[in-house]
């Protein structure tokens, strides 16, 4: 499968591409590149048009059940996964070390997926080892305030209705560390580094079988408040998925 998405809010964009290769319905290798355009932050910091880029490199694997199989059961489909993320700060590098905060980082992660067949309702719950900052988008971890380098359990929820065939809305919430609030105050910012949970509102479209589009509306929190005058980074997101 390939996928294209772009996510645009009040002060940022990202742009984001991804292959992934599934084999045996048991096994999956990832491979994604996104680029957040830091916009108003990256001029507030003399970087104007600073791009950040990360690379993710994923693998995930089914321990048992089956999301089709299983739907007149409550067995879940069960997997789990790592995730490692690279980070090329460019300019931002400098500052995200005074931080204490690395360029790279691997997150773990086990996820349950349940298809309730006959009411048309698709549930997903998963737990995510991380020490991610926004994503990873701002480094991982830190040091300065505190050693805030510790892993942290984060839940993520989704939910997906059926409406038609080819038609389906639904919602997804994503809780977020925040470990650069600390170093922020040390460094005399105040809470101009806090970071918030991330959720969206989703309608997706299926024209074929191997065609998917997403358009969500999302609410990222809290990014940078300090550069942004503390707004919430609110916006829109369109996806294409292409499956082979």
């Amino acid at each position: 499968a390939a996928n294209i998405t772009q996510a645009r809010t009040d002060d940022y964009t990202v742009d984001t591409q991804g292959l992934t290769f599934a084999w045996d319905e048991r096994i999956e290798f990832s491979l994604g590149s996104q680029t957040l355009d830091t916009g108003i932050t990256g001029t507030a910091l003399g970087l104007p048009g600073l791009d950040l880029a990360q690379t993710i490199v994923g693998v995930k694997y089914k321990l048992f059940g089956d999301a089709i199989l299983d739907s007149d059961t409550w067995m879940p489909q069960v997997s789990v996964g790592l995730q490692h993320k690279s980070l090329d700060a460019v300019g931002l590098a400098p500052t995200l070390n005074t931080l204490g905060a690395k360029d790279s980082g691997t997150d773990a992660y086990i996820s349950a997926t349940k298809l309730f067949l006959k009411q048309g309702v698709l549930v997903n719950g998963t737990l995510r080892a991380t020490e991610a900052n926004q994503n990873g988008f701002l480094g991982f971890g830190s040091t300065l305030g505190g050693n805030d380098t510790d892993y942290e359990l984060m839940p993520e929820f989704s939910v997906a209705k059926l409406l038609k065939d080819n038609l389906a809305i639904g919602a997804e919430y994503r809780f977020m560390p925040n470990k650069l609030e600390a170093a922020g105050r040390a460094a005399g910012l105040g809470n101009g580094l806090a970071a918030d949970d991330w959720m969206d509102v989703f309608v997706a479209w299926a024209p074929t079988k191997n065609v998917s589009l997403t358009a969500a509306y999302v609410d990222l929190g809290r990014i940078v408040p300090g550069t942004t005058n503390g707004r919430d980074q609110t916006g829109f997101y369109l996806s294409a998925q292409f499956v082979f």
